[in-house]
Order: C-alpha cells, then sequence, then structure tokens
C-alpha cells in the first residue's frame, strides 16, 4: 500500500521518536508538509517494539484520528516508555530494538454465528480481529498470525 519511501519514513519516525523521548521525555514534534500526501492522512496504527524477538512494547490506536506520521511518532513513544507491561525504555536498550509497524484499515464489522463460523471466516495473514465484550476489549494485529499461525490458535488465545 505505501511505496518503499514511505515505509522507510515511518519506520525513520519511530526510531527517531524513541530516540527524542529518551532526551526530552515527549514524542518527536513533526512538520506535517515535510511528508507526503499518503503519510498526512489520518490512519491508525500499531507500533511494536522487540529486543531479540522478545515483545518490548506495544501500543497503537483502533481509529484513526491524525494524520498517519504523528500516529506513529506518538506510538512509538508511547510503546517505548509508557506500556503499562514493561518499564520505561533505557538509553542501554535503544540500539537493540526491532521496530514493526502496523497501519491498520478501519474496523469493520464482523458478523458471525459462532466461533466456528469464526474460525472458517479469518484469512491468516491478513485479517486483524478486535473483539469486545462489555467494557473489555482484545486486539490481535494481522502480524499476530507469525507466532499463531492456525486460525484456532489465535482465535483461542
Amino acid at each position: 500500500m505505501f511505496n518503499e519511501t514511505d515505509r522507510n519514513t515511518l519506520l525513520g519516525i519511530a526510531r527517531e521518536s524513541v530516540r527524542y523521548g529518551l532526551k526530552h521525555g515527549k514524542p518527536l514534534p513533526l512538520t506535517l508538509d515535510d511528508y507526503s500526501k499518503a503519510l498526512q492522512e489520518n490512519r491508525a496504527t500499531f507500533v511494536t517494539l522487540k529486543i531479540n524477538d522478545d515483545l518490548r512494547g506495544c501500543i497503537g490506536t483502533l481509529a484513526a484520528y491524525r494524520p498517519l506520521v504523528e500516529d506513529v511518532a506518538h506510538n512509538a513513544f508511547a510503546a517505548a516508555f509508557r506500556d503499562p507491561r514493561f518499564s520505561p525504555l533505557t538509553g542501554g536498550e535503544f540500539s537493540l530494538l526491532h521496530y514493526h509497524i502496523s497501519v491498520l484499515n478501519p474496523t469493520e464489522p464482523f458478523p458471525i454465528e459462532n466461533e466456528a463460523d469464526l474460525l472458517t471466516k479469518l484469512q491468516p495473514g491478513k485479517d486483524g480481529l478486535v473483539l469486545e465484550d462489555g467494557y473489555y476489549r482484545s486486539t490481535f494485529l494481522p502480524s499476530v498470525w507469525e507466532s499463531l499461525p492456525l486460525p484456532e490458535q489465535f482465535v483461542q488465545h
């Protein structure tokens, strides 16, 4: 969907936002006009940080409400410093980070009859899933298929 230049730009923004956060305690400030029109569109993203294939932080938004480049900068910062599952990132960890950015399409209802119906309709590697029950919500990005390749595993987790 995005050309290689835009993909590299997004990864650079994520990395620089974490670096900026280490020094300034806030996300990298951006000037929208510096980026392509595609990167200025409102989009929802998740930024996942890993060290040696171990999760180090993951934060994102499900609804598009700000420009893509800003969403990536804010979510990269939040993944590094505000993910409640981890202590804030340290300077010594910065060079070990691997970044993954998921740009989401708008969520759509996925009507199903039961779990068996869901398992037959899910498209491994393509579909993400947001499950809601009252105030509780669970999100599985399409990238989760890499570690849970079978629909049964994906839904069970």
